[in-house]
């Protein structure tokens, strides 16, 4: 059997392969993008009206969010939807569930939000 290593003693960080190298002479980067500036102008939505499973009650279910929304983000562009729409909904996976018949009202609020929907 080998030595072993005690784990109680602080240990010595393992080599860096990057540490020789230096960003002398690089050019200057882009600067960094503000989170809350970046354009949803790209970001498509696509609106589903499903009756299936639901004691034949109508549900909107928005689908194919941006990936760079995070489910907290989901969370609250649901909850923001639900409350300028007047209706009741909620998060599945990365699918938001709209309430109710009412495509158009959708549509309308995800445009205004600066999204391009696609669906009924």
């Amino acid at each position: 059997m080998g030595k072993k290593i005690p784990i109680s003693v602080p240990q010595q960080p393992l080599q860096s392969p990057f540490s020789a190298l230096s960003s002398a002479g690089l050019p200057e980067g882009p600067p960094n993008p503000d989170p809350s500036s970046i354009a949803r102008k790209n970001a498509r939505v696509v609106l589903r009206r499903e009756k299936a499973r639901r004691g034949g009650k109508t549900v909107i279910v928005i689908s194919h969010l941006p990936t760079h929304l995070s489910l907290a983000e989901i969370e609250d562009l649901s909850r923001e939807a639900r409350k300028t729409l007047g209706c009741g909904g909620s998060v599945h996976g990365r699918e938001i569930e709209i309430q109710g018949d009412q495509a158009e009202r959708v549509r309308g609020y995800f445009e205004a939000q600066g999204y391009d929907v696609a669906g009924p």
